[in-house]
């Protein structure tokens, strides 16, 4: 059954942000006096809310993130978002070509989310139907945002597909009962550890071209 609901994630899925992202926040964690690989930031952080980010480095050992810090690199995000960021190669093409009805669900807030998809163009093909992490109790892996964007565009679970880049983003899907479609042309993406963690979850599908997507739900 062709679905009904297309959800798409923001980040590593419509626009190519993960690699601005995970470098201003190892800044701001560099500057609280820890310093973590970029491949384990990837691991840990990849996908989910500033909120649950900071929850899990307060079980860091020496580590303690300020609302100042946590100002700041926003700031420095925005900056870098404004000049740096792109959509991904294809996708205005896909939104633009999709018969079905389709929004956003994303760990980012909502004015996040909103710069994002305005710097790249892509906010007039989505915008009103944007959800975020903070509009719910639990952040991805929880299926909570997924069942709430379903709920409020008025689909069943069943009738949603779910297009993600993370692992956490993956596991959220299968958890609200969605069949989930991996996306791997973002930058980031393209790690084999990347690729292991997410074939390990098994989604319906794995691919890596935005403009395959519309032939994709087709068959």
């Amino acid at each position: 059954m062709k679905p009904g609901l297309v959800i798409f994630d923001c980040d590593g899925v419509l626009v190519d942000s993960e690699p601005i992202s995970i470098a201003v926040l190892r800044e701001m964690i560099r500057t609280a006096g820890h310093e973590i690989d970029e491949d384990v930031a990837y691991e840990r952080f990849l996908g989910r809310s500033m909120a649950s980010i900071c929850a899990s480095l307060a079980h860091d050992p020496g580590i303690e993130i300020t609302p100042q810090q946590l100002g700041a690199m926003r700031e420095r995000l925005n900056a870098r978002f404004r000049s740096e960021l792109k959509a991904i190669d294809g996708v205005a093409w896909a939104l633009q070509t999709l018969p079905m009805t389709r929004c956003v669900a994303s760990s980012s807030k909502p004015e996040r989310i909103a710069l994002s998809l305005t710097v790249t163009g892509l906010f007039p093909l989505l915008e009103p139907h944007i959800y975020s992490a903070t509009m719910v109790e639990n952040g991805k892996p929880a299926p909570d945002l997924f069942l709430h964007a379903a709920r409020e565009m008025g689909f069943s679970p069943e009738a949603c597909l779910v297009i993600e880049d993370s692992s956490a983003g993956v596991e959220a899907a299968k958890r609200a009962g969605m069949r989930v479609f991996a996306f791997t042309g973002a930058t980031h993406a393209r790690h084999p550890a990347h690729l292991q963690r997410i074939s390990a979850l098994e989604p319906d599908l794995v691919f890596d071209n935005m403009t395959d997507l519309p032939g994709l739900i087709g068959r």
